[in-house]
């Protein structure tokens, strides 16, 4: 019965291509994580963020592939692994055979782990794809930041598949400031945040500035220089970086993780088209 509702809910996708039904079928695997995770107590001490949590409880409409989280309390004694015994016969009542492996090292603040599935492809019905093959594979990876930075809001939200579970995850405006800070710090360009950035400045979103200087201050270019985030700093440093980026690069990164009828939309990507949204930022901020 339990493969059968994986079935039933990759239907519901209407995916009309390989690679939707193969990020389709990844979503799926997210949530059944999720609900895992929530039954083994994880989220009495995470938050789920980044673009997965944006995608699957605010209705980003783009695929993201990885899981990320930070806890709620720095804590340089978490152990993942705590968490990920009990997922294995967890996803095993929904026909998978996962492999996970913990990558988490001592010294390192962010914990990681990889979960691994070959054999969905061969107990469900693909409408496009191969029962076997890269696209009938399933890679996720698991991060938790052992060490965030202060000042994240949170609420709680609810799944209803595979059960009703209690997820705990960061309020869209500490979204938005952990948007923000990869956007200004992240080594390389990264075409999907560039895409949620457009989401959240369509949505009127607000920024918590207190999660974003304690992050500005942690990691990047500007770590421990003091800096207190507000609007005018901001809103310089965003119009310098949309300035310099090649638009086409960042345009070709995010075409793979929406769906067909949207691809129209990534050439209009431009500095003229995201001058605009950080327009609409400028309105929408204190």
């Amino acid at each position: 019965m339990s493969v059968q509702m994986i079935q039933q809910r990759l239907l519901s996708y209407n995916c009309k291509t390989d690679i939707e039904e193969q990020q389709a079928i990844r979503e799926i695997t997210q949530e059944v994580v999720l609900a895992a995770l929530g039954r083994g107590n994880f989220f009495k001490h995470a938050l789920f963020q980044g673009g997965t949590c944006l995608r699957i409880f605010y209705g980003l409409n783009r695929f993201s592939e990885d899981m990320d989280f930070i806890l709620q309390k720095p804590n340089a004694g978490f152990q993942l692994k705590d968490h990920l015994r009990h997922l294995t016969d967890e996803l095993a009542a929904y026909g998978y055979n996962i492999e996970i492996t913990d990558r988490a090292k001592a010294d390192s603040a962010v914990k990681k782990a990889f979960l691994k599935d070959n054999s969905l492809g061969k107990v469900i019905d693909l409408q496009h794809g191969k029962k076997t093959g890269p696209l009938a594979k399933i890679r996720i990876k698991l991060e938790v930041d052992t060490n965030p930075p202060t000042g994240s809001g949170q609420e709680l939200q609810y799944l209803d598949f595979p059960f009703v579970s209690a997820v705990a995850v960061q309020d869209k405006p500490s979204l938005f400031a952990g948007k923000i800070h990869a956007l200004l710090c992240r080594e390389y360009s990264k075409g999907r945040d560039w895409y949620d950035f457009i989401w959240y400045t369509s949505q009127g979103i607000g920024i918590n500035y207190a999660f974003l200087s304690s992050a500005i201050n942690q990691l990047g270019p500007w770590k421990d220089q003091g800096i207190t985030v507000e609007k005018t700093w901001l809103l310089s440093e965003l119009k310098k970086k949309i300035a310099s980026l090649n638009w086409k690069q960042a345009a070709d990164d995010v075409r793979r993780f929406v769906r067909a009828n949207e691809q129209p939309s990534l050439d209009l990507w431009g500095k003229k088209l995201f001058l605009h949204q950080l327009d609409k930022l400028k309105q929408a901020i204190q």
